[in-house]
Formats: structure tokens, C-alpha cells, sequence
């Protein structure tokens, strides 16, 4: 719990209500919902959706994250991306990127239609994989009036060639065929199968990457399990579904968000800074590349001492002030 992580931080500056919406595919979608407390309901106010890192719940890092903007004035929604958490979906744990972007723009219709929301100026955050998200479902829906992310993880990317393109295209092949043959098994009734994820437990060849992973999702720092899944089951997605990241191109014509503003934020230590370089580098201005001094991936998920919320507070007043 060193240097400042507070992942289950609880604000008392806010109010917090559970909400539900549909999605486009009819499926639930449940998300937190923070107002500052005090705020006017008479007048409109513009409103922050927050992505949870992929494999995630919204009770790691998400809500963190939506109650310290709440603190500073916005409206924010914390939401559980479908087959994650407490949102609708069968199997649970199965990756789809299109569900995952279309869950940001149910939860722009959700706010968008609150009397005291302003849908001219609704904004989003996404954290890790969700940063891939947001920048998915903002190349489609104009909606989102700025775009931010935190430790982005290109999903697409991160599975198609590995970090630092260290995967084969061989190793590439490998893994669609064993997925593929996955599908047999589990469409006459085997058991399903999980990849990826974090270790649960550590030895002396777990890599860098794995214990900062593990320091997060296996240690009370930030450990929780939803209900109806089990510890076994968290972050791990299902073998057969993953695969579909191999088709995920999120970065592909991301320039055509302009001129609605973009901001990347990533540690200079994080093990994820390619992701963040290579979309500031495609996407066109307004755009910026925020680079927080000793910080890794996972640090900023919950150190409140290395988040830059002023930089975020100071982008999201700027973008979406009243035109």
C-alpha cells in the first residue's frame, strides 16, 4: 500500500448513485454515479465517463479516478464494461471491443439526458485497455467532446505483436489456432478456458511486468472480486473470445477525432509508453503527450501522489467550458 496508492478511496465530498442503461445491444450497463456535493441540479454541468483498466471492475481505479473529478466539480460515471463486473453479458470475461466502445456511448446517452447535464459538454477518460476504448468509440461518436487516457494500453496492438513487438508472427498464429480449437471444446460442452491476466502467485521467473501487475490485482491494494465471479476468475479473459483483439485497430484514422481534443497521459517508466507515443504521434491537434516523472503502468491506477489530477482537471474545464 506504499507511496500512495488509495485505490478504494472513498470521497466525502460527493454523493454516489448506482445507475443502470442499455446499451445498443439491449444489455445492461451499471456504473456509479458521483455528483459533487452541493451542485445545482437547476443548471447544466458538463459530466466525465471513466473507463476501468482492461479486466478490470470499475472498483479499481475507475471509481478512484470518478470520485477525484467529482471533488472538483465535474459530474462523473464510473461504468462496468460489458461481461465485466456488475454489467450484463454471457460469457463473463469475454472480450469484444465494439460492446466495450459502444458501453462509452450508452453511458453519453445516459448522461446526455439527465436535466442537469450539459451533452454539449460530456467528455471521457480512459484507463489502460479503456483508453483504447474511448478512442474507438470517439472516432464514431462526435459526442465526446474530449478525449483523455491514462496508461493506455493499445488492446489491438498488445496482442497482436506483444510489448515492444516482441511476439512472432508465428507465436501470433500459435495462439488464434489454439483458440480456435478451443471453440470445438467448448461449443460440445467443455470447460471454458481463460488466458492472459495476472499471475496468482509469484516465483523466481516472474517477470518485472507480471509483479506489477500482481501487486495491484493480488494484493489488497487493489484485489476484488464481483460478485457471481471468483478470485481464480479475475482479470482473466476467456481464451476462445480473446482472440478478437487480434482484429482491433483503435488507432487507425484516430486523426479524424480532430478537432476535438486528445490527451495521453503515461509514466516514463510505464512499460505501456508505446502505446501512448504512438497515438499522440498519429492523432492530429489538438493533441498532447503528458509524461509523469517515476511513474510505471500500474502506478497510475491509484497513487494519488503520482496521478496528475491537475492536469486532468485543468484539461477537461478547458474542453469542456460552455461555448
Amino acid at each position: 500500500m506504499s507511496n500512495g496508492a488509495n485505490n478504494f478511496y472513498k470521497s466525502n465530498k460527493v454523493t454516489m448513485k448506482k445507475v443502470e442503461f442499455k446499451n445498443l445491444y439491449n444489455m445492461n450497463v451499471v456504473g456509479n454515479l458521483y455528483i459533487p456535493k452541493g451542485l445545482n441540479k437547476n443548471t447544466k454541468h458538463p459530466a466525465i465517463i471513466v473507463g476501468h483498466p482492461m479486466g478490470a471492475v470499475k472498483e479499481q481505479s475507475a471509481n478512484l479516478y470518478a470520485q477525484k473529478m467529482a471533488e472538483r466539480g465535474f459530474v462523473t460515471l464510473s461504468l462496468d464494461l460489458s461481461f465485466w463486473g456488475e454489467s450484463e453479458g454471457q460469457p463473463r470475461n469475454a472480450v469484444s471491443p465494439d460492446i466495450y466502445a459502444e458501453d462509452f456511448s450508452a453511458a453519453v446517452d445516459y448522461l446526455g439526458t439527465q436535466d442537469f447535464i450539459d451533452r454539449e459538454r460530456i467528455g471521457v477518460l480512459g484507463i489502460c485497455g479503456s483508453g483504447s476504448f474511448v478512442i474507438s468509440a470517439a472516432k464514431i461518436d462526435p459526442r465526446m467532446k474530449a478525449i483523455a487516457t491514462v496508461s493506455m494500453y493499445n488492446m489491438g496492438a498488445a496482442n497482436r505483436n506483444a510489448l515492444n513487438h516482441s511476439q512472432t508472427l508465428e507465436q501470433r498464429k500459435a495462439i488464434i489456432a489454439e483458440a480456435a480449437e478451443q471453440r470445438y471444446v467448448e461449443f460440445t460442452g467443455g470447460e471454458t478456458k481463460y488466458t492472459s491476466g495476472t499471475v496468482h502467485e509469484l516465483n523466481e521467473n516472474t517477470g518485472p511486468i507480471q509483479r506489477e501487475f500482481y501487486d495491484f490485482y493480488r494484493t489488497p491494494r487493489g484485489e476484488y472480486t464481483p460478485e457471481g465471479s471468483s478470485p481464480e476468475l479475475t482479470t482473466h479473459p476467456t481464451l476462445t473470445s480473446n482472440v478478437k483483439f487480434m482484429n482491433f485497430y483503435p488507432f487507425e484514422d484516430i486523426e479524424t477525432i480532430s478537432p476535438r481534443p486528445m490527451l495521453f497521459i503515461t509514466g516514463d517508466q510505464a512499460h505501456s509508453i508505446e502505446f501512448s507515443q504512438d497515438a499522440y504521434k498519429r492523432a492530429a491537434e489538438p493533441k498532447e503527450l503528458y509524461i509523469v516523472p517515476g511513474a510505471g503502468h500500474v502506478d497510475l491506477y491509484d497513487r494519488v501522489n503520482l496521478i496528475p489530477f491537475d492536469k486532468l482537471e485543468s484539461f477537461f474545464k478547458e474542453n469542456l467550458k460552455k461555448k
